[in-house]
């Protein structure tokens, strides 16, 4: 399993009267922790559309724990699960500068070639590159 973390603070807009995240707002802090864990790995999604794969999430489940705050600051850990024919799995945690935790997440993606719209088996460079990390 790799990992990788990120830390972000949460904006006003982000939240709700209460000072509290809105929840739709989590699937904005896995993605961000989703697209830096494979810019860390040396792929980066505006490549990979830009080389006719795209990644669209198919699955998405959130657990909250604890809410986050405004001006928290919070550390998403993304964790890569499973790499299988077609799909790539990934399992998040938010936690706050006590390091408490927030929220846990899962998501499934699908690669898809951008010329069919048909789901593919992940390409040669990426394979690679995740092997070689």
């Amino acid at each position: 399993m790799k990992n990788h973390e990120i830390k972000v603070r949460v904006r006003y807009s982000e939240t709700d009267q209460m000072g509290v995240v809105y929840h739709g707002n989590y699937a904005q802090y896995f993605e961000m922790g989703r697209v830096e864990w494979l810019r860390n790995m040396g792929i980066s999604y505006k490549w990979m559309e830009e080389n006719g794969i795209m990644l669209p999430v198919v699955s998405l489940t959130m657990n909250y724990k604890k809410p986050a705050r405004y001006d928290d600051e919070l550390t998403i850990k993304t964790t890569m699960i499973r790499l299988s024919a077609v799909k790539i799995e990934f399992d998040y945690e938010i936690h706050n500068e006590k390091n408490e935790l927030l929220t846990t997440g899962y998501s499934v993606l699908v690669f898809v070639d951008m010329k069919t719209g048909r789901p593919t088996s992940p390409p040669n460079y990426i394979l690679d590159l995740l092997e070689s990390n």
